[in-house]
């Protein structure tokens, strides 16, 4: 079993994990289909795309339209906000996806989505389902993907594949040749013990299988810069979030009441649980936001690894921020073995599944 941390980590924008980045992923594979499939496909084509269960019910509040109509004009999860907004505008008054720069297939985004609150797909609760017509309506080509927590996307046909015969089997076949490939925490402790390696020290080997070592480095520096960076807009930003339920934000307040404790040296014996708080919520207020933050391992549950290393960072003696890749690695291990033997989708195990995975993470990494 192996899940890379740059799986896991992914930098994108909020609110949502399942509702935006992988349905942005789901629409931007279905566009490279489109072009594999492109000597089929004739003029006067149209797409419109259907939303069952989850993402049907909170899939408009949560930005689901915009984050599939972003995908199919080719934007990533980590985007710029108003290069999107400025496309999407464009594509209202066009009504045309210029696929490839010159492909021309009708879509109107004011239109082409249907929001069906009645259909539960069997694969999992976030599906969603891209028709592509021609001008006599017939269907030229379709594909549904479901979005499975924490920004994975997988294909009807994948789900189908991983639900045939033994899981283990099938995720064995599948999987690279790395040396620590550990299906379990059992297997990851045994292996651990065995080769003498931290839970850390056996990912990143794992890691060194994809990408060269000052890749790894890289990469990680930019996941905790982004996660950082969170904390500390949200804390910088007060104001009500969008969304139309007049949600106060409340991070900076608590943040700044904090620090004015700490300089009167006037600190309770739950200040730890305080600062906590403080940096989860201002991760969790940005998501809300739909500013940029770290699947840590969903964006429903992103600031509780982000706020635990921050507090390491500021307010533990000793810390180094040396420390922080192998506290990334070793959750993301957790992470991973979560994902493989249960789930890290709220549309699946609720909430409290997002955060308790993220918990356990963040208990590993700071461990």
């Amino acid at each position: 079993m192996f899940v890379s941390v740059f799986d896991l980590f992914k930098i994108g924008v909020g609110p949502s994990s399942s509702h935006t980045m992988g349905p942005t992923l789901a629409a931007g594979r279905f566009t490279k289909s489109i072009l594999e499939n492109a000597s089929r496909i004739g003029a006067g084509c149209a797409l419109n795309v259907t939303l069952f269960g989850s993402l049907a019910h909170t899939g408009v509040g949560h930005g689901t339209l915009r984050a599939v109509t972003a995908g199919l004009l080719g934007f990533l999860p980590r985007q710029d906000p108003a290069a999107v907004s400025t496309a999407i505008k464009r594509l209202g008054e066009e009504k045309t996806l210029h696929v490839a720069g010159h492909m021309a297939i009708g879509f109107d985004p004011e239109t082409a989505y249907i929001l069906d609150k009645a259909t539960r797909k069997s694969g999992h609760p976030n599906a969603l389902t891209f028709t592509l017509v021609d001008g006599a309506g017939d269907r030229l080509l379709e594909e549904t993907y479901y979005s499975v927590g924490g920004g994975f996307v997988m294909s009807q046909s994948e789900m189908g594949a991983d639900s045939i015969g033994d899981k283990e089997h099938h995720s064995r076949a599948k999987q690279p040749d790395i040396p620590f490939a550990f299906h379990s925490a059992q297997e990851m402790l045994e292996m651990g013990e065995s080769s003498g390696l931290s839970i850390a020290q056996m990912k990143r080997a794992n890691e060194a299988t994809l990408r060269r070592e000052d890749e790894i480095e890289q990469r990680l520096g930019e996941v905790w810069g982004a996660m950082d960076s969170c904390i500390s807009a949200g804390l910088a930003t007060d104001g009500v979030l969008p969304g139309g339920l007049n949600v106060k934000r409340r991070a900076r307040a608590m943040g700044e009441a904090l620090r004015a404790g700490h300089a009167r040296n006037d600190i309770p014996l739950h200040s730890a649980i305080d600062w906590l708080s403080a940096y989860a919520m201002a991760v969790n207020e940005e998501n809300a936001a739909g500013g940029e933050v770290v699947t840590a391992p969903t964006n429903g549950a992103a600031g509780v690894l982000p706020a635990v290393i921050r507090y390491y960072l500021e307010h533990m003696p000793g810390a180094e921020e040396k420390i922080v890749p192998e506290m990334l690695l070793t959750a993301a291990a957790i992470g991973g073995l979560i994902k493989y033997n249960a789930s890290i989708s709220g549309a699946e195990v609720g909430c409290q599944g997002e955060v308790g995975s993220a918990a356990a993470m963040a208990a590993a990494g700071l461990c």
